[in-house]
């Protein structure tokens, strides 16, 4: 939906609205870029000599990165010879705004020997797709009753916590005491956005109802503020190489 088409066709963006999407940063940048407004907004503007027209986007971004080009960042003795610069140019390939959108980021480190030698998890994958899913039957109850019109030029109907937003939001999403307190240190120490702020209060939402509470407290605050990705100075590149 990105390149340059005289004639604008809803057809792509069906087949892209409501699915899963995976980008590195070998990507290029426009393209990088062109994520914004849907990560935001769930829809995307396409804008030609003839036409303006809207779709539905809304998709799920599952993205997935190296530390660095080569991969071996946090390894003294296989890092190549120009880390930690290396790092710092192939992570800015994802500008801060587009990292600003992205609500979960885990860093996964190399699986050792011994990892491999573990037993297996205790809790098994169905058991985690159950309690998503009534997680998600949650949020339907939740916001069935006041779900938005589907009528020509209004909004869809909100289904989902990252769906909520403005005085939904705050209605269904506003932290105890503790978690408020902590949140507002957070945006402070941290230098969160507005966006952040707001996607912080989505993600700790969908933490309750995981956990099958009707408040959300601080420790998913908490949680949901330890997948926010600190954008990566050189400073900070230069201390993860010399781990």
């Amino acid at each position: 939906m990105t390149k340059r088409h005289e004639n604008c066709t809803c057809a792509a963006s069906r087949r892209t609205a409501r699915c899963v999407c995976y980008i590195i940063p070998e990507f290029p940048r426009p393209a990088l870029e062109a994520l914004r407004q849907p990560l935001e907004t769930g829809r995307t503007t396409v804008a030609r000599a003839n036409n303006h027209v809207t779709y539905p986007a809304r998709v799920q971004l599952i993205a997935a990165m190296n530390p660095c080009r080569c991969g071996w960042l946090d390894d003294p003795g296989r890092a190549c010879s120009r880390a930690p610069k290396c790092a710092a140019d192939y992570q800015s390939r994802l500008s801060g705004p587009v990292l600003d959108r992205i609500d979960l980021s885990v860093d996964v480190p190399a699986v050792t020997p011994a990892d491999l030698a573990l037993p297996p998890p205790a809790e098994r994958s169905a058991d985690v797709a159950a309690r998503v899913a009534a997680a998600r039957d949650l949020q339907r109850a939740r916001y069935a009753a006041g779900a938005r019109p589907s009528g020509a030029g209004a909004a869809p109907p909100v289904r989902t916590n990252a769906e909520a937003d403005g005085a939904l939001l705050d209605q269904v999403a506003t932290p105890d005491e503790a978690g408020r307190r902590l949140l507002v240190e957070a945006v402070d120490r941290m230098r969160l956005s507005a966006r952040s702020y707001h996607r912080v209060l989505r993600v700790a939402r969908t933490l309750a109802d995981l956990d099958g509470s009707e408040a959300v407290r601080r420790i998913h605050v908490a949680e949901a503020l330890s997948y926010r990705r600190p954008t990566l100075s050189p400073a900070s590149a230069r201390r993860s190489s010399s781990r």
